[in-house]
C-alpha cells in the first residue's frame, strides 16, 4: 500500500486520475461479476422441471418456480408461459424479454471498456507532462544537477507504468465479463427454442385430444 501511495504521489495529478479510474473499473468488474454469479442456474435442469410441471398443466406452479429462480434464462421462460397463459405471441413475447435482458447484462460494460482505452493514453499523457517538465529545467537552468533532471523523468515513467499496469487487467477484466455476456444470451436463445417447441408440441397434443 504505501508502494501505491509514494508512486501517486510521485507521478503528480495524472496519477490520481489513473487511480481514481482504476478503483472505477474495480467497482464495476465486482458489481458485475456478483451479479453474474447470483444469475448462474443449470439451465437445462431448469428446463427440464419447467417441462414436468407443464405437462400436468401446472402453469402457477411453472411460474412459481421461474419467479424463485434468478437470472434472465428465468425470467425469459416466465415471459413465455405468461404469453401462452395468456393466448399472447409467445415469440414475440420472448423477443420483447430479450430486449430487457441483454441490456441489463451489459450495463455499465460500456464505462469499463472506456476506462480500459484511456488508462494508455492517461499513462501516455503522464510522460509527456513529465518529459515537458525536465525540458522546463532545463531552460531555466544551466547548471541542471541530475536529481532535477530525473525527477521529471521519473514522473514519465510512474505515469507510464501505472496506466498500463491498470489496463491490462482491466482490458482482462472487461473481456472476462463479456464472456460472460455472450454465455447468457447462448442460454436464453437456447431456453427460448426449447420452451417455444414445448409449447406447440403441447397445443398439438391438446388440438389431437380435443379431435377424440
Amino acid at each position: 500500500m504505501k508502494l501505491y501511495l509514494q508512486m501517486i504521489r510521485d507521478g503528480g495529478p495524472i496519477m490520481v486520475v489513473i487511480a481514481f479510474c482504476t478503483l472505477i473499473a474495480v467497482f464495476i468488474f465486482l458489481k458485475k461479476y456478483m451479479q453474474f454469479y447470483r444469475a448462474q442456474v443449470n439451465v437445462d435442469d431448469l428446463i427440464k422441471g419447467l417441462v414436468n410441471v407443464l405437462k400436468r398443466d401446472g402453469m402457477i406452479e411453472a411460474i412459481t418456480l421461474c419467479e424463485t429462480t434468478p437470472g434472465p434464462v428465468a425470467r425469459i421462460l416466465s415471459a413465455a408461459i405468461h404469453a401462452y397463459q395468456n393466448g399472447d405471441d409467445i415469440k414475440q413475447s420472448l423477443e420483447d424479454q430479450s430486449l430487457i435482458e441483454v441490456p441489463r447484462l451489459e450495463a455499465n460494460l460500456n464505462i469499463l471498456a472506456t476506462i480500459t482505452y484511456i488508462l494508455p493514453l492517461l499513462g501516455l499523457l503522464g510522460t509527456v507532462t513529465g518529459m515537458m517538465e525536465t525540458f522546463r529545467i532545463m531552460q531555466q537552468s544551466s547548471a541542471v544537477t541530475m536529481p532535477e533532471l530525473s525527477k521529471g523523468v521519473h514522473l514519465a515513467l510512474v505515469c507510464t507504468a501505472a496506466g498500463l499496469c491498470a489496463a491490462i487487467p482491466c482490458h482482462i477484466a472487461y473481456n472476462f465479463l463479456l464472456t460472460k455476456v455472450q454465455g447468457f444470451c447462448v442460454e436464453m436463445e437456447r431456453a427460448s427454442s426449447s420452451i417455444m417447441a414445448f409449447f406447440q408440441q403441447h397445443a398439438q397434443e391438446n388440438a389431437q385430444n380435443e379431435e377424440k
